[in-house]
């Protein structure tokens, strides 16, 4: 079973959607089985590479809010967070394009370490009040999850996976979303937001389920067919045993 994960790198809920995520694949039977990709979103392509202000700044002007409800709306989001064992740090977050970052999470792909990168990242914008815009900290991150320096040299040197980002907005142009986190199940199925760690056991489940679905095997002969003297098998029910 595959699931692809719309996220941005700047998105808060995006965070706590992973953590809720993961706890429920954590506890799913078949997780061994479970392919997960992280697909490339933008919640605002606008944002030049360096934003001159604070996250309260930029949250003010882009939404036409009062600073103290910005701040509300911060002490609520990282409440949420904290239930995950998230420490969200909104003062200290530093504002800043994304678009870069997503590349390099689609090279950490290429070496099987996506995951890894999208942790990092996630946890560097929120918790440590890294500047994911910055050339020089991604090298760092590359770096510490083991990439080979000359091809994360590489990456910022030149546009690589530049259009691979730009073919993941595409996509989630073409699936109809328009916000994130958002779970896609198989290509069948759909679920956004951060949803509680029990609506993610069940969309699992669903999605086990319609990609493996249970066939009934009958008793017959050498060709499949039912025999003349052989019946349904025995079963129990509410109302008792069949004799």
């Amino acid at each position: 079973m595959k699931i692809e994960i719309w996220s941005d790198v700047a998105c808060p809920w995006c965070y706590i959607g992973k953590r809720r995520f993961e706890a429920a694949l954590a506890e799913f039977p078949h997780r061994d089985s479970v392919e997960v990709k992280w697909r490339s979103y933008q919640l605002d392509p606008s944002l030049p590479e360096h934003y001159d202000g604070t996250e309260l700044d930029y949250l003010s002007t882009r939404k036409g809010m009062a600073a103290a409800q910005v701040s509300q709306m911060f002490d609520h989001v990282a409440a949420q967070a904290k239930g995950e064992g998230l420490d969200f740090r909104f003062d200290t977050i530093v504002v800043a394009n994304s678009f870069t970052a997503h590349r390099l999470i689609h090279l950490a792909a290429a070496h099987g370490l996506q995951d890894e990168a999208k942790e990092r990242l996630l946890s560097g914008h929120f918790e440590q009040g890294k500047d994911i815009g910055s050339t020089e900290y991604l090298t760092s991150v590359a770096l510490e999850l083991g990439l080979d320096a000359d091809e994360v040299a590489g990456l910022f040197a030149t546009d690589k996976f530049a259009d691979d980002v730009r073919q993941d907005f595409a996509e989630a142009r073409a699936l109809g979303i328009s916000g994130v986190p958002f779970f896609v199940i198989d290509r069948k199925f759909g679920l956004s937001g951060a949803q509680p760690v029990e609506t993610f056991r069940q969309a699992l489940e669903q999605g086990w389920q319609e990609s493996h679905p249970l066939v009934m095997v009958a008793a017959g002969d050498k060709t499949g067919a039912r025999t003349a003297d052989e019946g349904d098998g025995v079963v129990c029910g509410p109302d008792g045993c069949a004799i």
